[in-house]
């Protein structure tokens, strides 16, 4: 098997060492080039490379940001005008967990530790297991970005955003930092933010939304080993799924995180809850713009974005 392996250097939990290990195993197995990023949008490039070069697989050893660049070269692989042939035409994909979350991964069932993760990737090629999975897609202004577990609009993009800006003072990304951001950000800044409206073919239009969470899969994220499912029917197997949040007061709050932490297969409930299940698409409207997220990568604020779910859009070696 032809593979590209593409290695995030600044990826949060491997050094040098581990790098050195996952690549010699990997090599005994396959063909493998290795390829490591040097910006921001270089993984999209390689893998739009390897898809154009006629690889069979793309391998990553990163975080869910890089996974994210990876796929997006992969669906857009010459003009990044999107390519939703079919995940068969298109190089499959090898995830091997090295960032601070690393969710996409962990939904697909692979270990956190990167060195038993590639032990079950190599099972998998042993095997010949794939799995194939579906993506959402973002569309905004005029652009377009894929995404493999979630987005989000509004509160969680503003953490996001705030500890990125963290990461450009040389600190990690660590889940515990990610947390007391979290807390921090709720607790000194307005709550008035700006309010959205859903709505859709076949969706009930809904208003006064002041987060969204937008799911492909779930657990939409974790703290520490412990999974946060507000979507806890969402899968890479259906279409999007959606919870907003008409309120974000205390007491609402603290309604909601006892039912969205841990291991889930019942909704969230409460009065002041949007949610959708299963849909292949929707819109968000926000009255001014909003903080805009996608995997974990805060990409500015929005006034609107479709949401559209792609199925059987790529091929993991599981």
């Amino acid at each position: 098997m032809r593979t590209m392996l593409l290695v995030n250097p600044k990826a949060t939990t491997t050094n040098h060492r581990t790098r050195d290990v996952l690549t010699k195993a990997l090599s005994a197995a396959m063909n493998l080039t290795v390829e490591e990023t040097a910006y921001r949008g270089h993984a999209a490039l390689l893998a739009r490379k390897a898809h154009a070069s006629g690889f069979d697989a793309v391998a990553v050893l990163g975080g869910d940001g890089t996974i994210n660049e990876t796929v997006n070269g992969l669906l857009n692989p010459v003009d990044g005008g999107g390519d939703e042939g079919g995940a068969a035409g298109r190089p499959a994909l090898l995830a091997i967990p090295g960032g601070s979350a690393n969710v996409f991964a962990r939904a697909l069932g692979l270990p956190n530790d990167p060195v038993q993760a590639v032990g079950a990737v190599l099972e998998a090629i042993g095997e010949g297991r794939r799995r194939t999975v579906g993506l959402g897609r973002a569309l905004w202004e005029d652009q377009s970005r894929y995404f493999t577990f979630c987005s989000g609009l509004g509160y969680d993009a503003e953490v996001i955003r705030a500890v990125e800006g963290m990461r450009g003072t040389g600190r990690k990304a660590t889940p515990a930092r990610y947390v007391n951001t979290a807390l921090q950000h709720y607790l000194l800044t307005d709550k008035r933010r700006p309010a959205m409206t859903v709505e859709g073919p076949g969706v009930p239009a809904a208003g006064g939304i002041f987060m969204a969470v937008i799911s492909n899969t779930s657990p939409w994220t974790y703290v520490g080993p412990r999974p946060v499912c507000p979507t806890p029917w969402a899968s890479f197997e259906t279409g999007l799924d959606m919870l907003g949040l008409q309120r974000l007061g205390l007491p609402s709050m603290l309604n909601l995180m006892p039912q969205i932490i841990g291991v889930r297969d019942t909704l969230p409930t409460g009065r002041h809850l949007v949610q959708l299940h299963d849909e292949k698409e929707f819109t968000l409207s926000a009255e001014r713009p909003v903080a805009f997220q996608l995997d974990g990568d805060y990409l500015g604020e929005v006034e609107r974005v479709t949401f559209c779910s792609i199925p059987d859009a790529l091929q993991v070696l599981v």
